[in-house]
Parts: C-alpha cells; structure tokens; sequence
C-alpha cells in the first residue's frame, strides 16, 4: 500500500469544515485503513481526514496499545487541562505548546458503524483533541499569540 499524500498548510482544505457522515460504509472504512496506514508511514500518532485532501469528518489515532478510527467524533466531556508541546504532519518542523484537556470522552462511529464513546487521558485525550480540532478546520498555529501568529503567516507566504 502506497501513502497518501499529507496536506500542507497553507492548503485551504485544512481551513475547511468537514461534513458528517450519515453511514460508515466500505468505502470509508477503506479511507480509515489507509488513514492509518498514512500516518504509521510518516511517523505520527494522530491524523485527520482534511489532511489527506477529504472534507469528512474522519479520524485516525495510535498512542500505546489504544488504537482510534472514528467517524462524526466529539468530545462531550472535559476535564482538566494540561500544556505540552504539539506538532502537526500537516505544519511540519513547528512545535506549538498547547493547553488542552487532561481526560476526554468522545462520541462517535467505529469502523463498524456503532456509536462508542472513548475515556481518554493524557496523550490520548491531546491527540483526539488535536484531531477533532482539524475537522473544524483548526490548527495548532490558531493557539499561538497574535503576534506569533502574525510572524508565521508571513513566513510561511515566502
């Protein structure tokens, strides 16, 4: 199998606001399968859909023994905060320390198209978060000082 092709900011599909999808069919647990492939190949341990070009609201996660593929994700319950240093596949070289919460629960499909909701914590809960912010079209740079942010738009158009 053959990796897809990562987005790279300023890519306007990462900007983008996915859709939700009614069904998991075959053809998205496909996407899953090479989703996941995808991210183990270029070394990360969370990805979403918008970063390999698909406006869907798709996720893939591998932290430890957990493995994460989920359509329609959503955090219902917070708690806690923790800081850390994040990077993104899609804004490669760039490390952003972001809070985020500690523990987590999401809700939505597996792969087999049943509702499950995942406790997270620690660096489960982050990645989830992290990903679930992409499909609203958010990224790491957007926690970054105004100033910050200013810098890096302007670097990142040269």
């Amino acid at each position: 199998m053959e990796p897809l092709a990562i987005k790279k900011y300023p890519d306007k599909i990462l900007r983008k606001k996915c859709v939700e999808l009614e069904e998991i069919t075959d053809k998205e647990r496909e996407l899953l399968g090479k989703m996941f492939f995808t991210m183990r190949h270029f070394g990360g341990i969370g990805l979403a859909a918008p970063q390999i070009g698909i406006s869907k609201k798709l996720i893939v996660a591998k932290v430890d023994e957990h493995t994460v593929k989920l359509a329609n994700p959503e955090i219902i319950k917070i708690k806690g905060t923790d800081n850390m240093v994040e990077g993104c596949l899609s804004i490669p070289g760039v490390g952003v320390d972001v809070e985020r919460a500690y523990k987590v629960v999401v809700k939505g499909l597996s792969e087999n198209g049943e509702i499950v909701e995942i406790k997270a914590k620690g660096l489960l809960a982050r990645v989830l978060q992290h990903e679930i912010d992409h499909l609203s079209g958010k990224l790491i740079i957007d926690y970054l000082p105004f100033w910050e942010k200013l810098k890096f738009r302007v670097k990142s158009r040269r």
